[in-house]
């Protein structure tokens, strides 16, 4: 498997904090999970791993955010969760200006509150959990530079202004920066009509000679497949396109041949780390919750759980779908 380094050191660390017995807990604690998108695949995962954890404590969790990508609803609902007083609180960010407001009133309330899947340094929030996307960015791109021979012409597809998917697409430039005959055109920010990627890519495929594009990739999950669609309907296979994450549409795609790679990441791992991890601070509260352990050599929290991800081709895509199967 192509993975790249997970924070095994950091994930030890919490496993310990985690073998303590669960006696101490009970039905009244609660916990939220709140995300934009809540009703993707990916989240219905990671809110899976959250319950999960919470009945192996036998704590209440509960799952909320809108079903789309709207930060201001998001706001609403985590405003709604620390009115709730809840025992901890795991968000995902899908704009750090909108929400540090929000999770910055959490900790002043004395609610515990980590990050998941996006995050927002800059807020008063414990720590974040999640992939390492910067990293999982270089990875796409090495990859991609290799499948292009060092030239082309790139489109990328992103959710503008979210922290995580910027730093995807950060990663991905910081690679192809090696390969000058490479040129990145254009990046179509799909979060207000992911169905827009489908004409898009459609007209970026009518462009011939040196304006030709030769790859697409998604770096956020919903597009991928619209994208795969559009290529294939304009007989586009001499065209790389990549996709994010694991669905079993995706992973159909990389199977047929009509998606090159994607990257995989392991959202029921921080669905189920995060709800442990908030248990931990609940029952252990820190001295000052919300402190800056930055410049703390001796603080009992890490500053980022990396998760762990890995690319998924041709090579290995069975053991992706046949793990899926066991599901």
């Amino acid at each position: 498997m192509k993975a790249i380094k997970t924070a095994a050191m950091a994930l030890a660390g919490l496993g310990l904090m985690f073998a303590s017995g669960c006696d101490r807990h009970n039905t009244k604690e609660v916990y939220y999970l709140i995300s934009v998108n809540s009703t993707m695949s990916y989240w219905q995962t990671l809110a899976n791993g959250f319950n999960k954890a919470a009945a192996e404590y036998k704590v209440t969790a509960k799952v909320a955010g809108p079903d789309n990508y709207d930060p201001q609803a998001e706001l609403v609902e985590l405003q709604k969760a620390v009115a709730a007083k809840p025992a901890g609180i795991l968000i995902q960010v899908a704009d750090a200006a909108v929400l540090k407001p929000g999770i910055d009133a959490a900790i002043a309330a004395g609610i515990p509150v980590i990050t998941v899947d996006s995050d927002a340094g800059n807020s008063r929030r414990m720590y974040f959990i999640g992939t390492n996307n910067l990293e999982a960015g270089r990875t796409g791109g090495q990859h991609l530079a290799q499948k292009l021979g060092g030239k082309g012409n790139v489109v990328f597809y992103s959710f503008t202004g979210q922290p995580n998917i910027d730093d995807r697409l950060q990663g991905f430039k910081d690679s192809l920066s090696a390969h000058p005959g490479i040129k990145i055109v254009e990046v179509v920010d799909v979060k207000a009509d992911r169905n827009a990627a489908f004409d898009r890519t459609q007209q970026f495929m009518a462009l011939t000679g040196d304006k030709k594009i030769d790859a697409f990739v998604s770096l956020e999950a919903t597009s991928g497949k619209i994208v795969a669609d559009a290529v294939k309907r304009s007989n586009g296979s001499d065209r790389v396109v990549m996709a994010w994450d694991v669905s079993q549409d995706t992973l159909d795609e990389i199977k047929a041949g009509s998606i090159e790679a994607t990257i995989a990441q392991k959202p029921f791992t921080m669905g189920y780390v995060g709800l442990k991890s908030l248990d931990e601070v609940f029952h252990n509260p820190p001295a000052q919750l919300g402190k800056d352990n930055t410049a703390d050599s001796f603080s009992h929290y890490p500053e980022f759980v990396d998760t762990g991800t890995s690319l998924v081709d041709k090579s290995n895509v069975g053991d992706y779908i046949a793990a899926a199967a066991e599901k």
